[in-house]
């Protein structure tokens, strides 16, 4: 078996889809001496690169996710579009993708939630721990942000929290966990269904979060989305 036929085998019994942690834990299985060479992570890349250039076998279909060539990769979200709680996950693992590509560490308070059917977001995140990075109180609310970047260099601070509000009745929760960051140089971004978005910026208006209202970013599941599948062609069109 070659490493194109150990990479197709790989992906066909993983629903036709890979992350990069998923590849190097069980590419051994189909190609055994796959580790022998030193730098056998890159040479299982350049494999996988070559193939995509040459539009054969693979493509990308994330930012850090490969599939089969015929792989449909938009019927994970056309799933989740079904299901708020599917959906949840689906942008937990849209942001933590993100923020992988724009070199942050990355945490998910979720990570065994699924992202698509065959990837999990334990694949995806960067952060083997959560960094304690100031007092125990403030750290054991902030373990429950739905997704945070950290600096990935020296100390690691939180530099963007985002929570997912699947519904207006979680909303406050959700605020005060990003709120307890206040004293830190933090953005807070706050994903919803558009048909939220009067609600969430009524309640910025309010104290206390009217204090620091300009660090809250609101966005719209489709406005995250969109941004998500052209850094995906621009990761493409980059050599």
């Amino acid at each position: 078996m070659t490493k194109v036929e150990a990479l197709q085998q790989l992906m066909h019994e993983n629903g036709g889809v890979a992350s990069w942690q998923y590849i190097y834990d069980n590419i051994e299985r189909y190609y055994p001496n796959i580790k022998a060479p030193k730098d056998w992570e890159s040479a299982v890349r350049g494999v996988l690169y070559r193939e995509i250039y040459n539009n054969r076998s693979f493509k990308k279909v994330g930012l850090g996710i490969y599939g089969l060539i015929d792989f449909n990769e938009e019927k994970a979200l056309t799933i989740a579009k079904k299901d708020k709680v599917r959906m949840h996950s689906y942008m937990e693992g849209v942001m933590v993708e993100l923020g992988n590509y724009e070199k942050f560490a990355t945490y998910c308070a979720d990570p065994s939630a699924q992202f698509q059917d065959s990837i999990s977001i334990s694949q995806l995140t960067t952060l083997a721990t959560f960094p304690a990075f100031t007092y125990t109180e403030i750290v054991n609310v902030a373990k429950r942000i739905d997704v945070i970047w950290f600096t990935s260099h020296g100390y690691q601070f939180p530099r963007r929290v985002v929570e997912i509000v699947d519904s207006i009745g979680t909303l406050g929760e959700s605020l005060n966990r990003m709120y307890q960051l206040k004293d830190f140089s933090t953005d807070f971004y706050v994903l919803a269904p558009k048909q939220y978005r009067n609600k969430i910026e009524n309640t910025l208006n309010r104290e206390p979060y009217s204090i620091h209202k300009e660090r809250f970013i609101v966005k719209s599941y489709e406005e995250a989305l969109d941004y998500y599948k052209a850094r995906i062609a621009l990761s493409k069109a980059q050599f």
